[in-house]
């Protein structure tokens, strides 16, 4: 079975947590399962840009992306946090291979909206490289950095690459583990299932912000694209993955219809 595994920065941020992660990815890929990774790293790319004297700005949950900003995407994405990530799997017993999406041009992306300087909006996954890889025992391990054919670098939402991997992939199940139980209704209660059809409902009534506002949208799109399931579940809860992919209900599935969720 193909999965794709998102992990948001927040996990990464705690070298426990990374660690029993990276085992439970490993763990599942010796069960037989062909995974793809892809991560984020804001929180540390915050961290970065404070500790240069550089202000993150956000607008709908984009980082702004300016010419200082793009320097620091590759070495905090697909720098520190991808080859500390690949260390921890290959310690687990992976074969990881670290990349970004500019690998190959394993990720082209075009430039989302000029306000928002090298933020990019993916335009086609070119998935050889990812078959190429799971095929041959390998994991890749994909930076939420893409490219051009010009040249060009681009800042990508973590959760929107993810979900353009998983479908060019033909991933059956997308899980985005973070740092969160679900997807919270409006009393803040976990949701268990969400159809796509209330989406829009949900960020439109300020219930499904930020983050969550990303990851909600993206889970759409994979559903759209032929991904059969998505889950948003808290990364940090123990045997996450194992669970999920045992068929647990744990954190929030996302579904096409109502009939889907039943």
């Amino acid at each position: 079975m193909k999965v794709l595994v998102k992990l948001g920065g927040a996990l990464l941020d705690s070298p426990d947590s990374q660690e029993a992660l990276a085992n439970q990815i490993a763990a599942a890929g010796a069960r037989g399962a062909s995974l793809v990774v892809v991560h984020g790293g804001g929180r540390r790319m915050t961290r970065y840009l404070a500790e240069r004297g550089v202000e993150s700005r956000f607008v709908e949950g984009m980082r702004v992306t300016g010419p200082d900003t793009v320097d620091a995407v590759l070495k905090v994405f697909a720098g520190s946090v991808n080859s500390e990530l690949v260390a921890s799997l290959n310690r687990a017993g992976a074969l990881a291979v670290g990349l970004s999406g500019i690998d190959a041009l394993l990720v082209e992306a075009t430039q989302m909206d000029p306000a928002l300087g090298a933020v990019g909006r993916v335009t086609t996954v070119n998935a050889g490289l990812l078959h190429l890889l799971t095929e041959h025992g390998y994991l890749p391990v994909v930076a939420c950095v893409a490219g051009d054919r010009a040249g060009g670098i681009y800042n990508v939402n973590a959760d929107q690459m993810a979900a353009a991997c998983a479908v060019a992939f033909g991933a059956r199940q997308l899980l985005f583990l973070t740092d969160v139980a679900g997807v919270l209704d409006a009393g803040q209660r976990v949701r268990a299932v969400v159809c796509a059809g209330e989406i829009a409902q949900l960020i439109s009534g300020g219930i499904a912000t930020g983050g969550m506002q990303a990851k909600l949208n993206a889970a759409l799109a994979a559903l759209e694209g032929g991904v059969e399931q998505v889950r948003i579940a808290p990364g940090a809860a123990a045997g996450v993955i194992e669970r999920i992919l045992a068929g647990e209900d744990l954190g929030t599935r996302v579904v096409a219809s109502e009939a889907a969720g039943v």
